[in-house]
């Protein structure tokens, strides 16, 4: 495909996003079905440019002065890819594929974007208004810094498995990758985010994938992880598995001892966990699934610690998924805020005392993180905060009440929260 078409592909990807509220993932395989000219690189240009624009949605608008998803596709090539304006301009004439010829006014923008120095807040840091105030108490005057970071395109994070490999060979079969540690945790390595226009390096072609080396996991998720302590030996309950992926990383530091329990509301997430435990090397697994009757029974009380995964709006991970945040309503947050208070409350009766509770959610707004902590700590005088991290490098993120608050920004990972409770009674 030449400049021209995937241009004009783009474009009716972003339609058919803003139109019909649709998922980008579903607009973009509807696209591809229907694109079977299109080659791997084409459709890596397309998707590449469909996500960028998702991901500054508000401040390309703002540069173009021109709402439409036509100018910010085009704002995009010109001020995130760096195409020189003559180049836009050939791309958008390119008969009969193109989107047709640039505007006066779409010329005039692209030689010289408006600055966003002037933008309000939630233009320069590309999120929706009626979120402004959440993320203002969350990170003051630093929130339009924040959501800039959230914009930006996100690495590849990898988690060494320690119960099939080291580091050391772990680094060795990923050098085709080009992974680095992340010097957070040893077993913590990161894949560079690739240009705009080029596909990533796949994972799942290393052949120590298939043995069970590494996992998929965003350094956020696996510090969030970490904050479950020493547990080699103990009793674990992951009360909101879905797929498995910090199951998984509480196994290894389990070290093949004592027992983890999965569970999840929705035994769908749970299909995978199974097979990726056996790939992981994990043995003391135990799968809870909610198709059976009391499938929860017999933990009541006995576990040294419950990990809480909670269902969010997931505000953290906006790089890897920018449509989600246009998509976000009032009413979907309340919904969210329930179930958290939900799971925290069900995740009480499992806790031995003296032991942990672990919430975490990858959201970075307030009210889904210490309020609900705080609401909890309302409900139930038997659990008091403990500091969330022991580690140094990253003592500096945790906040006055012992929370630790992730993000692009502040730690380059996705945006986490992270709460640890003692049973106290």
């Amino acid at each position: 495909m030449r400049d021209g078409g995937r241009l004009s592909a783009a474009i009716e990807v972003l339609t058919e996003v803003e139109a019909r509220r649709r998922p980008v993932r579903l607009a973009l395989k509807a696209w591809g079905d229907g694109a079977r000219y299109a080659g791997a690189k084409d459709r890596a240009w397309v998707s590449g440019l469909v996500l960028d624009v998702l991901r500054k949605r508000r401040s390309l608008a703002w540069r173009m002065g021109d709402d439409g998803v036509r100018a910010a596709a085009l704002c995009a090539l010109r001020v995130l890819w760096n195409w020189p304006v003559e180049r836009v301009a050939e791309a958008a004439a390119d008969a009969p594929h193109g989107p047709g010829p640039l505007s006066e006014a779409e010329r005039t923008a692209l030689v010289q974007p408006r600055d966003l120095a002037d933008a309000p807040p939630p233009v320069r840091g590309d999120y929706p208004d009626w979120l402004e105030p959440s993320l203002s108490r969350a990170f003051g005057d630093a929130a339009p810094l924040e959501g800039a970071a959230l914009a930006e395109r996100a690495p590849v994070d990898l988690r060494i498995n320690t119960l099939k490999t080291d580091p050391e060979h772990a680094l060795k079969a990923l050098a085709p990758l080009h992974a680095e540690p992340t010097g957070v945790l040893p077993t913590a390595v990161r894949i560079p985010a690739p240009d705009p226009t080029q596909r990533g390096g796949a994972v799942e072609t290393i052949p120590a994938f298939s043995k069970g080396w590494f996992e998929v996991q965003d350094l956020a998720s696996q510090i969030a992880a970490s904050a479950a302590g020493e547990i080699a030996g103990r009793q674990v309950l992951d009360l909101c598995a879905g797929g498995g992926g910090k199951t998984l990383a509480l196994a290894a530091m389990m070290g093949a001892t004592g027992q983890i329990y999965a569970y999840d509301s929705d035994a769908r997430r749970l299909a995978d966990t199974v097979r990726r435990a056996d790939r992981a090397g994990v043995r003391n697994l135990q799968v809870r699934s909610p198709v059976y009757p009391d499938p929860l029974k017999g933990l009541a009380g006995r576990m040294d610690v419950v990990f809480i995964d909670a269902p969010c709006t997931g505000t953290g991970s906006w790089r890897r998924h920018p449509d989600t945040k246009w998509r976000l309503t009032p009413e979907a947050l309340a919904r969210r805020i329930a179930d958290q208070d939900a799971v925290l409350d069900q995740a009480t009766q499992f806790v031995k005392p003296g032991g942990r509770m672990v919430y975490v959610t990858c959201s970075i707004l307030p009210e889904e993180d210490e309020d609900r902590v705080a609401a909890l700590l309302q409900r139930r005088t038997d659990f008091k905060v403990l500091p969330a991290t022991s580690n140094d490098r990253l003592r500096r993120h945790l906040t006055a009440e012992g929370y630790l608050r992730l993000s692009p920004y502040s730690s380059a990972t996705d945006g986490f929260f992270v709460a640890v409770l003692e049973h106290t009674s």
